[in-house]
């Protein structure tokens, strides 16, 4: 209207979104230190850390190597977002929603072509999980990983029990001496719920016996088998999981560069305002 003042609000930074984004990243740099402060401290008490060249000594996955790795992606991401956030810097946003991004389509990809070569798939997950087998001995983290597996899925070995001769302590030669020659470790066998005591020795030549004998005593299917088994009647649950993760790295992306913008559109305008003042000047 003539005669009145038209104000016209200037551009400004979003505190929700900034001090939301700084929260949602705070948790995730938290979170992400303490895997890595547990991955640490586990190499620490095998000695990894005075001695690096046992990194190499394993044949198959240290499952520390995943606290490491997942901590310490989440600690630089979470670092990024935080400082980002708080302190309004552009680059380290833009650090953060591309990385994230980057993360995100990884995962897509890996997701299809999962899909797209499940035999492919299978094969190699039979051949991990094999050469885990045989280093089963050389890794207490390992060790228990398999055990959990066997006993979670109610499996043994990657295609049944016979896998087990790829171990040195399991096989059926006739020149292993060792007292667990032609078994399998306890968590493959079938768990009397009466018990309360757990018997570590009940895999002992248990493969000794015929095959429909072993079905009393161990479990004869393959992990890769129950493995698919278990994602098909949990596939739901696995999807939605995966579809919640997803949609919060989407969230986190757009948040970010919508702040990226926001901070754009002030420095522009302190520009403009700078530049008016000293054509005044």
């Amino acid at each position: 209207m003539p005669g009145k003042h038209q104000h016209f609000q200037e551009p400004e930074v979003g505190c929700c979104g900034k001090y939301f984004l700084f929260g949602f990243n705070i948790v995730f740099w938290v979170l992400g230190a303490l895997f890595l402060a547990i991955g640490l401290w586990a190499w620490g008490e095998k000695g990894v850390l005075s001695n690096i060249s046992a990194l190499t000594d394993l044949g198959g996955l240290d499952p520390v190597w995943l606290f490491v790795v997942v901590g310490g992606i989440m600690s630089v991401l979470g670092f990024a977002g935080c400082i980002g956030a708080l302190r309004e810097n552009t680059f380290l946003l833009k650090f953060f929603s591309v990385f994230l991004g980057l993360i995100f389509f990884l995962e897509l990809a890996t997701g299809i072509l999962a899909f797209v070569f499940k035999d492919w798939i299978r094969d190699q997950l039979n051949l991990f999980i094999n050469n885990n087998v045989k280093a089963y001995r050389d890794d207490i983290d390992l060790q228990n990983l398999i055990d959990f597996a066997q006993e979670y899925w109610s499996c043994c070995g990657a295609r049944g029990p016979n896998d087990w001769n790829l171990n040195i302590y399991f096989n059926c030669t006739d020149v292993n001496p060792s007292r667990e020659r032609c078994g399998v470790p306890f968590s493959c066998c079938v768990r009397d719920p009466v018990e309360d005591v757990l018997n570590t020795q009940c895999g002992y030549d248990v493969r000794l016996k015929l095959e429909l004998e072993q079905q009393g005593f161990i479990h004869t299917k393959g992990c890769v088998g129950q493995f698919e088994k278990w994602l098909q009647d949990n596939l739901i649950i696995v999807a939605g999981i995966f579809v919640g993760i997803a949609l919060l790295q989407i969230f986190g992306i757009c948040l970010a560069q919508n702040l990226v913008s926001d901070i754009k559109a002030v420095k522009a305008n302190w520009i403009k305002h700078d530049d008016g003042y000293r054509l005044l000047k």
